[in-house]
């Protein structure tokens, strides 16, 4: 009887039987507080802010995604292209130089300044902007120097090249059956000024298109952003750009 008892003592208390286990699992399972899965979501949330908060931070200082919006950089760059803009090219010290691409605002030079419209809408298209998520501002644009301050251009030769200083430039990369510019101009570019120009000239509005205005067509070096350096997408054309 006694040895009997013991068996069956051991059979409740045994290992093997795993009674005692599925009854604790099932006991924790149900004791997970939901106080954890806010603390989660907080975390994530929290996380996603961090996260957006450093690329503003890098997009302001070091690097910026700009979207190509329209054809005048083919055959170097196309619509839909984001190219990343490295901002730190100019800042100590260096200036843009002739066949950078550039991103510059041109407020004043390219088109007029204009009343402050609604803060927040402006805050956050702006924000779309810099994480390259959105539509380039409407006064930024993309373009290569093709003189800097003291530079006399001229358009043409009888090559039909620019001259810069009187020596005819290459550009071998304007787009495929367009000429260096249609429209004839010679200009001496101001000191810490730019003049710029697309390299689809039949499809670009550059500084030709604003001799006639205040500037005459000139962008501020003070106006750059940074210098177009990478292609960061599509996948396809990742890397630096010719």
């Amino acid at each position: 009887m006694d040895t009997e008892a013991e068996l069956t003592q051991r059979g409740h208390s045994s290992p093997e039987s795993g009674e005692g286990r599925p009854r604790f699992a099932l006991r924790g399972r149900r004791a997970l507080p939901g106080w954890r899965a806010v603390l989660t979501w907080r975390g994530a949330a929290v996380l996603g802010v961090l996260c957006t908060t450093f690329l503003l931070l890098l997009s302001n200082f070091v690097v910026q995604p700009f979207l190509i919006p329209s054809r005048s950089m083919e055959p170097t760059l196309r619509v839909g292209d984001r190219v990343l803009v490295n901002k730190l090219a100019y800042r100590f010290g260096n200036r843009p130089k002739r066949g950078d691409v550039v991103v510059f605002d041109g407020t004043g030079s390219f088109v007029p300044e204009h009343a402050d419209g609604n803060p927040i809408g402006e805050a956050l298209a702006g924000a779309a902007s810099a994480l390259g998520i959105g539509e380039p501002s409407e006064t930024d644009f993309v373009k290569r120097v093709v003189g800097v301050g003291g530079d006399d251009v001229v358009c043409c030769d009888a090559g039909g090249r620019i001259k810069v200083n009187g020596v005819p430039v290459q550009e071998p990369y304007v787009y495929p059956g367009d000429t260096p510019s249609k429209v004839p101009f010679r200009i001496v570019v101001p000191v810490g000024t730019l003049w710029v120009m697309g390299d689809h000239r039949s499809q670009s509005r550059d500084s030709r298109d604003h001799l006639g205005e205040p500037g005459g067509g000139m962008v501020p070096v003070d106006k750059v952003i940074g210098r177009a350096d990478w292609i960061g997408w599509p996948v396809s054309r990742w890397g630096s750009h010719g």
